[in-house]
């Protein structure tokens, strides 16, 4: 039996709960039936409707206090646990038949640069029919920075190498849009690191970073903003959402659901100014920016 899915990964803080509780809203609304499995065993107070818990198999708090680890030291513990009983895992999910999938991994970076724990797990779910993508989310703040922004990129691409995974997906940026979204020219941001006092020393390692960076070409952005999922700014959700169900193939065998998403998105999918659209609308100085004219 094929399941769909996602794989939602991304540093602590950027928002990974809140992403899944705004897409079960989103797809409850839109009349997909959705279930979340909450794979951190430190999650002790879930934002969504808890369909799996990790916590019913192993609690960090247990492992913390039986084996005298600390909180990274407890999670990792868990989560081999865990990939050494994934059938317990695919058991559990399962009897969820019908339903399309959300898992919500830790957010502690360990995972997806030292340890092969998670892409063991994912891998396992592969081989049984399931048919996920990961979603890595960026905070939006860390692209105010451009040192913020290299960072980000190295830690998505270490991530989707881990995972062998594509769509990565983040908040709305205070950069131009389209400059970080494709990820294609870092030249913009390598111009702005060398006019830093306290970075311009590092231009030669920011510059080999930036070609490690183009020369894989993986990494590319969609801006998200997930807290509004039910009244008339949807748009960015829509989008994401469609591409997450290309890449799965669930747009492929769903098309009842796909009929709303694809007729909301239609509109703007080769709208030239939609990442204008994007930016006068969650970033406030774009506006008296536009107003003023050119400079």
């Amino acid at each position: 039996m094929v399941m769909f899915g996602q794989i939602v990964v991304g540093p602590p803080g950027s928002g990974k709960s809140t992403y899944c509780a705004g897409m079960q809203q989103f797809y409850k609304a839109v009349g997909r039936q959705c279930a979340v499995v909450n794979l951190d065993p430190a999650n002790e107070n879930a934002l969504y409707d808890v369909a799996v818990d990790i916590k019913e198999l192993v609690k960090s708090s247990v492992v913390a206090e039986e084996h005298g680890l600390g909180p990274n030291g407890s999670l990792m513990y868990c989560m081999e646990v865990l990939e050494a009983n994934t059938e317990w895992l695919i058991q559990k999910t399962r009897t969820l038949k019908g339903q399309y999938l959300i898992f919500d991994f830790p957010g502690q970076v360990e995972l997806f640069t030292h340890t092969t724990i998670v892409r063991s797990i994912v891998q396992t779910l592969v081989k049984h029919d399931y048919r996920l993508t990961a979603v890595n989310l960026v905070d939006s703040h860390y692209c105010s920075d451009p040192g913020k922004y290299i960072s980000a990129l190295m830690l998505s691409l270490t991530t989707m190498l881990q995972l062998e995974d594509q769509p990565v997906y983040f908040a709305t940026p205070e950069f131009p849009l389209e400059t970080l979204t494709e990820v294609a020219d870092l030249g913009y941001v390598l111009d702005r690191l060398k006019a830093q006092s306290r970075t311009q020393r590092f231009t030669k390692l920011n510059e080999a970073i930036a070609g490690v960076l183009e020369s894989y070409n993986f990494v590319h952005f969609l801006p998200l903003n997930i807290e509004v999922v039910v009244g008339k700014d949807k748009d960015t959700l829509v989008r994401v959402s469609n591409e997450i169900d290309k890449s799965n193939g669930y747009t492929f065998g769903h098309m009842d659901i796909q009929k709303f998403l694809y007729a909301h998105s239609s509109v703007h999918a080769n709208n030239p100014d939609w990442d204008i659209t994007i930016r006068e609308r969650y970033m406030e100085d774009f506006k008296d920016r536009s107003e003023d004219g050119p400079s």
